[in-house]
């Protein structure tokens, strides 16, 4: 038994309580996807370009003195790519359309990032929960 099919329990119910949401992804911070429900898009490629953006990001809290990190928000034309900590192994990627209520992506993403990392890191713990 894995932690996925509970991850990725969350992430649809993350994304019946936020519609605007397009697509969503839990993966590990070195890229490596662990649950996704993202529809049209590539969740390998998502999976390995949050962690780069994540490594920057690490960087830049560091450098700044802002402390370890919790999230990112990238907004383009046509909607929001915003990730979460997800643990310390563990991120959380929503991708939502341009008229989502960003504090509600931000109140729903955090939770569901919080619980993410309880599953992913209860599975560590068990291995017969193990990913």
């Amino acid at each position: 038994m894995t932690a996925e099919p509970y991850v990725l329990g969350e992430l649809r119910r993350l994304r019946a309580r936020v519609p605007q949401l397009t697509g969503a992804l839990a993966a590990s911070v070195d890229g490596l996807v662990l649950a996704q429900d993202t529809g049209d898009v590539e969740p390998e490629g998502v999976a390995a370009l949050t962690a780069a953006a994540l490594g920057v990001a690490v960087r830049l809290t560091d450098a700044t003195g802002r402390g370890g990190f919790r999230e990112l928000l990238v907004r383009g034309e046509h909607g929001y790519v915003a990730t979460y900590a997800a643990g310390g192994t563990a991120v959380l990627t929503l991708l939502a359309e341009p008229r989502v209520n960003v504090g509600r992506l931000h109140l729903e993403g955090r939770r569901s990032g919080a619980r993410i990392a309880e599953l992913v890191d209860g599975a560590l713990e068990r291995p017969d929960l193990a990913p």
